[in-house]
């Protein structure tokens, strides 16, 4: 599969998210998951992202457990620290409840220094690793300052080390992503949701940005929790009527065309200069197998040109 360089790495275009095999939502078995990660590997696949949330430690496991399997030098592995995984004394969080059938432990907040490094070494434990090639502070909305002025300090000392290789920040908005783009020397960030064929947004200010600074995009949550692959939800709620009507209007135009709308979404963020790959999450070997061929599905260019010209009509 052709591949993009991020920082010092190289990322495989298409890239799997590991959170659905954790059991996002609903359990997904150990052979479930090492069916879907085998695929992966067959389809070509060699970026692989995780992270301590999900499943609370199950996800990096179930990765680590194909690591060991595979060349080490021919992974891409990317995983996450802002969380530390702590033992539940009290109900289950909502973001525990994401994962049925998780440990019990709880995922809080943590982007000081010490939390950081306390992170990395519980990632490399699980993944058995002695290094990752990507780490990214996660979600860290509320927590920017402490996020700029520790944890990416935090991970800089890792880079410098040699036991990260790349470090970035992962978020579902653009705004704060722009902030860490121009006031530090991230070598990506991973955007979900905000560059996809329903929303433009992240073309305001953090994909100029990015390509100004050489600061590779890795594009995530690019079906926009599966509303463009048929589904009825948008960022993970009830896609609102007004979305679900243009996302009606845009599998029209990939039916004329003879194309999957689905396939149109997982390759149009690659049509951005500063994207380096496409992140899609899968929980089953079906899905990953999927998901491959219809990124690697011939698109005509007029296909692109009546959904440019269709969403211009949409934003007069």
């Amino acid at each position: 599969m052709e591949t993009a360089a991020v920082g010092a790495v190289r990322v495989t275009r298409l890239a799997l998210g590991c959170a659905p095999l954790a059991g996002l939502y609903e359990p997904v078995s150990d052979d479930a998951a090492q069916q879907a990660l085998a695929a992966a590997w067959d389809a070509g696949i060699r970026t692989f992202d995780t992270a301590p949330l999900y499943g609370l430690g199950v996800s990096e496991r179930r990765l680590g457990a194909a690591l060991a399997r595979w060349p080490r030098e021919e992974i891409t592995l990317c995983t996450k620290v802002g969380r530390v995984l702590e033992p539940r004394t009290g109900p289950a969080s909502e973001s525990s409840r994401q994962f049925p059938g998780a440990p019990p432990l709880e995922p809080r907040f943590d982007f000081s220094r010490d939390g950081v490094l306390r992170s990395f070494e519980a990632s490399l434990e699980r993944l058995g690793v002695e290094r990752v090639d990507i780490v990214h502070i996660h979600d860290p909305d509320d927590h920017m300052e402490v996020a700029l002025g520790e944890a990416y300090p935090a991970l800089e000392e890792l880079r410098a080390q040699g036991l990260v290789r790349a470090i970035g920040a992962g978020m579902n908005q653009a705004p704060a992503l722009t902030r860490f783009v121009r006031e530090t020397d991230v070598d990506c960030v991973l955007l979900a949701g905000r560059y996809t064929l329903l929303d433009r947004s992240a073309l305001a200010d953090l994909l100029p940005a990015c390509e100004r600074r050489g600061v590779a995009v890795i594009a995530g949550a690019v079906l926009n929790s599966g509303i463009l692959a048929g589904g009825g939800r948008y960022d993970y709620a009830p896609a609102p009527p007004e979305l679900a009507a243009r996302a009606r209007r845009q599998a029209a135009i990939c039916e004329r065309h003879g194309v999957p709308l689905t396939a149109a979404a997982l390759q149009f963020p690659l049509s951005h200069p500063a994207v380096a790959c496409v992140l899609v999450g899968a929980r089953s070997a079906a899905e990953v197998e999927q998901d491959a061929r219809l990124f690697a599905r011939p698109i005509p260019d007029a296909l692109w040109e009546e959904l440019s010209a269709a969403e211009a009509g949409a934003a007069r």
